[in-house]
This record gives C-alpha cells, structure tokens and sequence, in this order.
C-alpha cells in the first residue's frame, strides 16, 4: 500500500508498506543482478549504508543457478540473507539486449541463453513462475523492450504485445499468489510503461495500464539512448497520466541529476549499475562532482573521498590508501568505492525526502546540482 505523505511541487513524499518492510519514497534501490551487489558487498554492508530495497535480477537467476533452486531455500531473501524488500526486474531488458538471437511471438520471445546457448522461452507466465519462486516482493511485467529509436509503427506495434502481456501477467501472479506453496502469497506486481520518445504512445499507454490498478507503474525504455532533454520532457508529458496514488519508478536511471530532475517530475523509484560499476573503476560520487581516484593528484591525499561523509571508506581510509589499493588492483579499493557511492546515494535519497517533507525540495535541488556541476 502507498500512502502519499507529502507533494511540493511534483515531487512527491511516499510510504510503500510491503510485506517484507516499509519503503521510503523516494527510493534508490541498490541493484544486486544476480543476488549480490558486485564489489564483495554483503547484505549486512547494505543495511549498515541504510538500503532500503535489493534489486535482482530474473533473467539472470533463472539461467544461473536457477529460480527451482532459490525456491528450495525458501526464496530470494533467504538465500542471500536479506530480510527487507526486493524487486525482481522480469527479465525483458536482458532478453532484448542480451540474446544475439531471439524471436518475438505473440506468445513470449524464444532466445539462447547468453551463458550456454541453451534455448529458453520466456512470455508473461513464465516470467511471473520464475518471479514467483523467486519469492521477491516486487515483481515486475514482462514487456518488450523495443530498440531506440525504433519506426513508429513497430513502437505502437510493440507496446500493444506489451499491454496484451501485462494482462497475462496480472491474471497468472493471481493464480501463482494462491497457491499453497507459493514463496510469497503477497507478491505485488508492477506495469510497465513503453513507447520510446513518442509522447501521445507514452500517454495512451499510460491511462490504458492505469486501469488496471496495480501496485506500482514503471517507466521503461528510457536511459537507453536518447538525451536527457528527450527522457525528462517524456517524464513531463507521461508521469501526470499515471496514478499519483501509486508508486512510480523509472526503470535504469540513473546519475544523480537524472534522479534530481526526475523526482522533480513525480518519480518515486530508482535503479541503476552506476554507482556499483563506477566505483568498481575507481570512480567516486561526491556533493562536488566525480571524482576518478586514480588520478596521480590523489597519491598523497591524506583526506578520505570526502570530508564529513561517514561511509565505511570515508571513515576510515584517505584517498591516497584506496588509489593504492585501485592501482594494486586489491579487492578492497573497489569495494570501498562500491560502498561509498551507495553510501552518497542512499544519503541522497534521505535528503531529498526530507527536503521534499519541508517544501523546498526546488531550492535543494538546485543547490545540488550546482555543487556537483562545480568539480
């Protein structure tokens, strides 16, 4: 359930009480693909940096080490040890970007495994059986993921599969969910919103999914090519047609200003591999840009990555013991990296929130983008 606590502007201030916990809104969710954040972080480092949500991964699971297997252990949260919400992304973005040879039917899409070749099927039920022993909190549509930019024709084409889909995924997790030995009988489910940069296909869309009344309403096929102008004026035109009374997460964004801009425009959930792929490269977020620790400059920095953070690197180390960590190419430099970039967003999150809770979320927004602009 969502409860809308606070708007100033667009911005919204959220609750979402799930069975496995409540989540704050508006939300980075730390994206762990295949059940683990890559960087050796544990789910006991993720709770001491404040995460609210671990994001896995469908597609992923399912062809290593397989979602029957998860299910033996009691689901997801068991098997990695995590006891707060998780979202399970269905694995249509990695059937599309993935799999060098896919057919797309009306049924589902057939495509070979990216790990072994092996053939898989993947449509609407099956993406809900695998989520469903997977046992995550969230479970996201299956939906196809149409390629940018892609001829009108073929968009209209695709986003109306993926409506057809999303009804054929709402009917089976309500079968999976009363099942006697289903994982999590409160399973929720998230629609998906497509159509590329075509506004009227986004808002048609949009009002057709709203009526399904599901739990959340994602906006997908962003981030994936076109400029951030384009994705925030698809934001501006598509996030009033979807239900304010319910989540709104934009699938795979993003940068700290994507997320500064977005929530600006009523975007609750976010997800992205930047922080964890940028800090594994030694690349670090701060309130006054990024920074790239194996720049010489930083050789003797006795300073941490940055002053008054108390992130598990920052607490600890200076700038010049992680450049030699990164340089000797130790485990541990890029896994302090990992941890203070998780550490800056959730810190993020918390201050937006708060900033949002005070009626100045413009204000606050604006002066941090003009920190991080000024490095």
């Amino acid at each position: 359930m969502y409860q809308l606590i606070k708007k100033d502007g667009r911005a919204k201030r959220g609750r979402f009480t799930t069975v496995h916990g409540t989540i704050e809104t508006p939300v980075f969710m730390n994206v762990g693909t295949v059940a683990a954040i890559k960087g050796a972080v544990s789910t006991d480092d993720l709770k001491e940096i404040r995460t609210q949500v671990e994001l896995s991964n469908t597609y992923h699971l399912h062809v290593r080490p397989g979602d029957r297997l998860i299910k033996e252990f009691g689901g997801l949260h068991k098997f990695m040890n995590w006891d707060r919400p998780i979202l399970t992304d269905s694995g249509g973005f990695q059937v599309f970007s993935l799999a060098k040879l896919r057919k797309i039917k009306e049924e589902g899409v057939s495509f070979s495994s990216h790990i072994d070749g092996r053939k898989i099927f993947m449509g609407p039920e099956e993406s809900m059986q695998i989520q469903s022993n997977l046992g995550s909190t969230i479970a996201m549509a299956f939906d196809e993921c149409p390629p940018h930019p892609a001829e009108r024709k073929y968009m209209q084409d695709s986003v109306d599969r993926t409506t057809r889909w999303l009804h054929r995924c709402k009917k089976e997790l309500d079968r999976l969910n009363r099942l006697p030995d289903t994982v999590n009988p409160h399973q929720m489910l998230f629609g998906i919103n497509q159509g590329g940069t075509y506004e009227d296909i986004r808002i048609s869309h949009a009002k057709e999914i709203s009526r399904l009344d599901l739990d959340g309403y994602a906006l997908g096929g962003l981030a994936v090519g076109e400029s951030h102008a384009e994705m925030y004026r698809i934001l501006d035109e598509t996030v009033p047609y979807l239900p304010e009374a319910k989540p709104t997460y934009l699938m795979g964004v993003g940068t700290p200003a994507n997320i500064l801009e977005a929530v600006d425009r009523g975007v609750d959930f976010f997800d992205c591999v930047y922080p964890t792929r940028n800090g594994r490269h030694g690349h670090v977020y701060t309130n006054h840009g990024k920074m790239n620790l194996f720049n010489k400059k930083y050789e003797l920095d006795h300073r941490p990555i940055e002053e008054g953070c108390q992130c598990p690197a920052c607490r600890s180390f200076s700038r010049a013991y992680i450049r030699h960590l990164l340089k000797a190419k130790e485990m541990l430099g890029m896994r302090l990296c990992v941890l203070h970039n998780l550490y800056f967003y959730n810190t993020m999150m918390e201050e937006i929130r708060e900033a949002i809770e005070q009626g100045r979320y413009r204000e606050y927004k604006e002066r941090k983008l003009s920190g991080m602009e000024n490095k």
